[in-house]
C-alpha cells in the first residue's frame, strides 16, 4: 500500500508502516514550479545548520575542557594515608605538590585531569604517607653510637657521654655526626626532628644542606661544655642563633634548657624569658628518671613538673602561640602532672626505645591521651637507642604499652601512626604546617615498599607500617617539595662521603675516650 498526500505544499509518500519518505517531484503551487530546487535548497539549508550545531557543539566540548593547571609534582602511589582529621585512605591516590605546598590530593585520574606536573614520580606499588616527625633527638651524638652499652642513665651520662664531649665535641664533630644523622633520618623516612645539642649552628647549617626540616635548640646547661663556659655564655650563644635562623623556612630555632637538674631556677627562667622574647620554642628534658624525680622531692618536696610549674618555667596557656614547650620523655609524672602539662598546652616527646635501654621506666601514655596531651615520639640520640629509625619506634610504642598495661588494646597500630605524624606535629606546635598530606600544608611524605617477604601478604596497610615495616623500606623522602631520595638514591648527600667521614672521625673519637 502506498498513501499519498499533500502537507504544506510537499508531497509525502508513505510506504506500508516502515516510515515517511520526502518526494523531490512535488510542485509549488503557488509558483507554479517543480519543487525539486526548492528540495535541494531545503536539504542544503538544513546540511549547513547540521554542520554549524557540529562545530558549535565542538566548540563546546573543547571550551568545557578542564585547562590543567602546571605544578612541579605529582606523587602516585598505591595508597595514599592522608592522615587528615578523617584519616582518609586513598586506593590508588595521588598528592599534588606545587613548590613547597601540596595543593590537592586525591584520585591519580582526578589529579591528571587537574593538573599538568613537571615530574611526576610513580610510586604505583608503594605506600604514600606524611613524613615522620622525630620530637626528640641530639643528631651529632650518632658518632657515639655504642660507645657506652647497657647502662643506666646517670651512670651513662656522668661516666661516659660527659666526659666523651668534653674531649671530643667540636664544630667540625657535630657537622659531620649531624650529617650522617641525616642521612640516617632521610633513608628511614623522617623529615622533621627537633633536636638539643651544642654548636646548633652547625646543625642548622647540614640540616638545610640536606634538606631536612628541623627544631633546634642550642642546649644551655650550668657546667662548661664546649660552645659555652657558663650559662651566661649558652644564651647569649643562643639569641644569635635565634636572630640567624628566625625567619628560615626549615630551621625553626630553639632555646634548649637541658634539664632542671643541669640549670639553676635563674638559668631555667632566663631561658624561657628569651623564648617569648623572640617567640620562639622551648625544649627540655623532663622526668626521665626515677632519680631525677626523687632529687626534685628531696630538694623541692614537689615533681619535677609541678615545680617547673611553681615557678612559672610553662608560662600561661596564652603563651603557646607564641612560645611551645617541649617535654622530652615525662615517664615520672602523676596525675597532677599530666593535668598540667595539658592545661599548659605542653608538648611531650615519648622515648620508648631509649627510656626501655637505659631502663628509665616506662611513660603512662594511656593517661597522656586520654588527657588530650600533645604526645608525639622520638628516638632520642642514637647513642642511647642506637639508630634514629622512627618505624622502631612506633612499634616499640605500641609494644611497650600493651606489656606495661596489660591491655593489648593499648596504643594500636593507628595510634602509633598517628604519634609518629599528626600527633608528633602537634607536640612541636606544627600541626598547621605538617603532619598529614592536605591541600595548604608542607609537601613532606615518604613513600614506602610492601614488596618484601615480610611484608607479604598485606591485608592493612597501617598495621603492616607499624609491626612489619623497617626504615630500609622507604623508597623515597620529600621535605618542602624537594625530592631528598629517590628510589633509595640520595639526591641531597654523597652518602659513601657521609659514612667515611663518619669513619675517619669515629678513629679519633674512639682514641679521645680511650676505648
Amino acid at each position: 500500500m502506498v498513501d499519498e498526500t499533500h502537507r504544506h505544499g510537499v508531497h509525502y509518500t508513505r510506504r506500508s508502516r516502515s516510515g515517511i519518505r520526502l518526494r523531490p517531484d512535488t510542485t509549488d503551487e503557488s509558483k507554479g514550479t517543480t519543487n525539486g530546487d526548492a528540495w535541494t535548497s531545503a536539504i542544503e539549508s538544513v546540511s549547513m545548520r547540521a554542520n554549524l550545531v557540529t562545530i558549535v557543539a565542538a566548540v563546546g566540548v573543547l571550551a568545557v575542557q578542564p585547562v590543567r593547571t602546571p605544578i612541579s609534582l605529582v606523587v602516585v602511589g598505591k595508597t595514599v594515608l592522608t592522615q587528615n582529621i578523617r584519616r582518609q585512605v586513598l586506593s590508588p591516590g595521588a598528592v599534588a605538590i606545587n613548590g613547597n605546598a601540596i595543593v590537592d590530593v586525591d584520585a591519580p585520574t582526578t589529579i591528571a585531569l587537574k593538573y599538568r606536573a613537571g615530574e611526576t614520580i610513580n610510586a604505583r606499588d608503594e605506600i604514600v604517607l606524611p613524613g615522620l616527625v622525630n620530637t626528640h633527638t641530639h643528631a651529632p651524638m650518632v658518632m657515639y653510637r655504642g660507645l657506652a652499652d647497657d647502662l643506666a642513665l646517670m651512670e651513662w651520662l656522668n661516666k661516659y657521654i660527659f666526659p666523651a664531649e668534653a674531649k671530643t665535641v667540636s664544630p667540625e664533630m657535630v657537622r659531620v655526626g649531624t650529617r650522617l644523622a641525616a642521612l640516617e633520618m632521610i633513608e628511614s623516612g623522617t623529615t622533621t626532628y627537633a633536636d638539643m645539642y651544642y654548636f646548633e649552628e652547625e646543625v642548622a647549617r647540614v640540616t638545610k644542606e640536606a634538606g631536612l626540616r628541623g627544631v633546634l635548640g642550642e642546649t644551655i646547661i650550668q657546667f662548661p661544655v664546649a660552645d659555652a663556659k657558663t650559662p651566661i655564655e649558652g644564651l647569649a650563644r643562643t639569641e644569635r642563633f635565634i636572630k640567624l635562623y628566625k625567619d628560615d623556612a626549615l630551621i625553626v630555632p630553639a632555646v634548649a634548657p637541658h634539664a632542671m637538674y643541669t640549670n639553676d631556677k635563674a638559668t631555667l627562667l632566663a631561658s624561657v624569658q628569651l623564648a617569648r622574647r623572640y617567640g620562639v620554642p622551648v625544649i627540655i628534658h623532663l622526668a626521665e628518671t626515677e632519680n631525677e624525680l626523687k632529687t626534685a622531692r628531696e630538694k623541692y618536696q614537689m615533681t619535677p613538673t609541678a615545680y617547673l610549674e611553681s615557678i612559672g618555667f610553662w608560662g600561661p596557656p596564652s603563651d603557646r602561640q607564641n612560645t611551645h614547650t617541649i617535654a622530652a620523655h615525662g615517664v615520672w609524672v602523676n596525675d597532677e602532672d599530666v593535668a598540667i602539662l595539658k592545661r599548659r598546652g605542653i608538648g611531650v616527646s615519648h622515648n620508648p626505645e631509649s627510656n626501655m635501654k637505659l631502663s628509665s621506666g616506662t611513660a603512662p601514655v594511656a593517661k597522656y591521651l586520654a588527657a588530650g596531651v600533645a604526645l608525639g615520639l622520638g628516638t632520642d640520640g642514637a647513642a642511647s637507642n642506637n639508630d634514629l629509625d622512627m618505624f622502631e619506634a612506633m612499634r616499640q610504642a605500641s609494644f611497650l604499652a600493651k606489656h606495661a598495661t596489660g591491655d593489648p588494646t593499648a596504643v594500636p597500630a593507628q595510634t602509633a601512626l598517628d604519634l609518629a605524624t599528626i600527633g608528633g606535629a602537634r607536640a612541636l606546635g606544627m600541626e598547621r604546617l605538617i603532619g598529614s598530606l592536605e591541600p595548604g600544608k608542607r609537601a613532606d611524605l615518604i613513600t614506602v615498599s610492601m614488596n618484601s617477604a615480610r611484608q607479604t601478604p598485606l591485608y592493612d596497610a597501617v598495621s603492616h607500617l607499624v609491626y612489619v615495616t623497617r626504615g630500609d623500606d622507604v623508597r623515597t623522602t620529600i621535605v618542602d617539595g624537594k625530592v631528598l631520595m629517590k628510589d633509595r638514591q640520595m639526591k641531597t648527600l654523597d652518602r659513601a662521603a657521609v659514612i667515611a667521614d663518619a669513619n675517619r672521625l669515629a678513629g679519633r673519637v674512639k682514641e679521645a675516650v680511650g676505648r
